[in-house]
């Protein structure tokens, strides 16, 4: 009779703090929704990324390289690959996680869209490598 109020107790604790976390992880995630939305415009010539995903901004601000570090011609052109892959794998949802790769970016390497949309375009793709762990045929690094 003792084991049985020692498992139903057990038990109970288990369910309550297993919900209480669930809960927990909720509100965090709105929070995080709502703090981490990242828009990025170039409003004279109409173009803009809009990130919603959860650390992108803490990125940005504490692990990214600094505004200047990059030339534009390089993240450009390192964008022009990226992009070209990232389109790929949205095509491919059998063999690439549909989860990840929801939507094609519409980038035209012809277009010159200003050093800060492709400054933040590139440091999405190194903060999708590292929060997903995906390798991508050219390197994003830090």
């Amino acid at each position: 009779m003792k084991n049985l109020i020692y498992i139903l107790a057990l038990g109970l604790f288990i369910y309550s703090c297993s919900a209480t976390k669930d809960r927990d992880f909720t509100k965090k995630e709105i929070t995080a929704n709502a703090n981490d939305t990242v828009r990025i415009a170039n409003d004279s010539l109409e173009y803009e990324i809009i990130v919603i995903e959860p650390g992108f901004n803490l990125f940005i601000n504490s692990i990214a390289k600094p505004r200047g570090y990059y030339s534009q011609s390089y993240l450009e052109n390192k964008n022009k690959f990226l992009v070209q892959e990232y389109n790929s794998r949205v095509t491919q949802p059998f063999r690439f996680n549909p989860n990840l790769y929801i939507q094609e970016i519409n980038y035209d390497n012809f277009v010159d869209y200003g050093y800060e949309v492709n400054y933040m375009l590139y440091n999405y793709f190194v903060f999708f490598s590292r929060e997903y762990n995906q390798r991508f045929s050219v390197p994003t690094r830090i």
